[in-house]
């Protein structure tokens, strides 16, 4: 009997919740999680309402329930060290140690890193601390157009880019100001073309690599509006996105397999967990827009579900170190997951609304950022949950994900656009525009 304890109270982490459900091995599912999720806390034996960053509580509760190995899914626990916690006390871990998860939560460090070991896409980019305004405004009027990151955490919210949240020049200077106040800051050029999330399974050594896909930042139809945590993702039945070709596929596995490899040797810690790789590809070349330590939210609630390989099997093999003696498979079928959001999302969500769900029909759908009281769930301001249609194609995918989506009932939102054929065309497009591609 395996027990296993889970890290997280997400739409990730229901999806990894979903996946061990799935195993044949004998074994039992315990949770931590700041808030109730429903759909977790019904395929568990116990959970604890806890923060996740609690890493005594965390590590206290992991003991008690006599856990055999922990998935972690969020990036805060990982950047508080929690891996680190748990192998002290003889826990193993899917999901690095804190030295190595440092390629997510610190992205100047990350940058240097990739500067540092030559390795592939590293844009053009400068870092800069308290103290180094003017400098920061001299590199941005160098570089003329910008993306600019802060170097910690913000959930995949705080960068902003010229054109977009920064229309001029000026707007990029008062940002970089802003963000020197409390943190360094990475200026680094403004990548134009279509981005490619790839994620796979590490053991320190192996990557077991799962299908691509593609996430929208962008709140509003279109692509439109504010960045979010993701509004909903698709893949395509096989490894690569429509407007894919194999050596896409095959450059940013490498770059990942580069950067699993100098991570041990910067570090000293082997990189055990998930690692995943946003990429963009440009009429230059494939880049890189930042790695995280562990799996997309959306992304994983595409992959997830496809996976034929037992999750446990997985999990372990990923702790002992011998993933390549394991075949890592995913079903080649498409997949389009579909966000339902609160009303007024992101600037101004509704909060604490009940919301109901209907029949899913052949869609699956995994709770997010909600929480459940005397049986009713409730939206807290962030994304509520989502659905996710999978089939042969991304046209039938994206059909039954949006049957799904009219009986989530509550005062919610959603893109309706994302895996319809219109959108992928422009994607497709676009790629042949900056490949020169005149056929």
């Amino acid at each position: 009997m395996k027990k296993i304890l889970l890290v997280g109270g997400g739409g990730r982490e229901h999806a990894i919740a979903h996946a061990i459900s799935r195993s044949k091995r004998e074994h039992e599912l315990y949770a931590v999680m700041s808030k109730k999720n429903p759909g977790i806390a019904v395929l568990c034996e116990d959970f604890l309402l806890n923060s996740e960053t609690d890493v005594d509580k965390v590590t206290e509760y992991a003991k008690n329930i006599g856990a055999d190995i922990a998935v972690i899914g969020p990036e805060a626990p990982l950047a508080a060290g929690l891996a680190d916690a748990l192998e002290v006390i003889g826990i193993q871990s899917v999901g690095p140690k804190r030295a190595a998860a440092k390629l997510e939560f610190d992205k100047a460090w990350t940058r240097k890193f990739m500067q540092k070991h030559h390795i592939a896409g590293l844009p053009a980019f400068r870092v800069f601390s308290t103290g180094q305004e003017a400098q920061a405004h001299d590199y941005i009027d160098e570089l003329g157009d910008v993306a600019l990151k802060p170097a910690g955490l913000t959930g995949g919210k705080g960068v902003k880019v010229m054109g977009d949240q920064l229309p001029d020049l000026d707007a990029a200077k008062a940002y970089a100001s802003e963000l020197l106040k409390g943190d360094m800051v990475v200026i680094e050029e403004n990548l134009k073309g279509e981005e490619v999330t790839v994620q796979a399974f590490v053991d320190g050594t192996h990557l077991a690599y799962a299908p691509s896909v593609q996430d929208h930042k962008r709140a509003y139809e279109g692509d439109l509006g504010p960045n979010t945590g993701g509004m909903g993702s698709y893949n395509d039945a096989g490894t690569l996105l429509p407007f894919m070709v194999e050596g896409d596929y095959i450059e940013a596995k490498g770059i990942m397999e580069d950067v699993i490899a100098k991570v041990k040797e910067e570090t000293g810690e082997e990189y055990k967990g998930i690692l995943y790789g946003q990429f963009i590809l440009t009429a230059a070349g494939i880049r890189v827009i930042e790695f995280n330590a562990r799996f997309g939210d959306p992304e994983a609630m595409n992959v997830l579900p496809l996976l034929e390989t037992d999750f446990i099997d997985i999990a372990q093999a990923v702790a002992a170190g011998t993933l390549d003696t394991l075949d890592v498979r995913f079903s080649e079928k498409a997949s389009v997951c579909k966000y339902a959001v609160p009303a007024g999302y992101p600037k101004d969500p509704v909060k604490d609304a009940p919301i109901e769900v209907g029949d899913m029909g052949k869609a699956l759908l995994f709770f997010s950022s909600v929480y459940e009281a005397d049986g009713v769930v409730y939206t807290t301001g962030s994304r509520a949950a989502a659905v996710v249609g999978i089939a042969d194609t991304i046209a039938e995918a994206e059909v039954i994900a949006e049957q799904a989506l009219s009986n989530v009932k509550g005062p919610l939102e959603c893109r309706h656009d994302i895996g319809k054929k219109e959108l992928i065309q422009k994607r497709i497009d676009h790629m042949k525009v900056l490949r020169g591609d005149n056929s």
